[in-house]
């Protein structure tokens, strides 16, 4: 058995298409009308289909999970964030941990925690 993707919840599957694209380069593989997968395996699932199915309210920003992304050139993946998507929500700007690896964490456009550290 393998893993073979990670799903979030998203309130409109196209902005976060765009997102992914523009931040992590991600393209669509599969559409299927509010199922969209992306290569590298994420898929973006349409909030109203997420909710009819498991037939509970969806928690934005519930900081119980969170994509992680290695970008070499950290600083530049930062202006890119930065100018691009001027208003994104931090949880930690740039920094630095103790063992030396530089991070940055935030929030997608529905409230899906990422992390885009330097690789190790």
């Amino acid at each position: 058995m393998k893993l073979k993707n990670v799903l979030i919840v998203v309130k409109d599957i196209e902005k976060s298409k765009q997102f992914y694209h523009d931040l992590f380069g991600l393209d669509v593989v599969l559409d299927n009308d509010g199922n969209m997968i992306l290569t590298e395996g994420l898929v973006l699932q349409d909030e109203k289909i997420w909710k009819k199915f498991l037939g509970k309210d969806i928690i934005p920003g519930n900081n119980s999970c969170e994509l992680y992304f290695e970008e070499r050139y950290i600083e530049g993946f930062v202006e890119k964030l930065e100018k691009l998507y001027p208003s994104i929500q931090y949880v930690n700007r740039l920094m630095v941990h103790s063992w030396g690896q530089k991070v940055v964490r935030f929030y997608d456009l529905d409230g899906n925690l990422i992390e885009v550290g330097t690789p190790m």
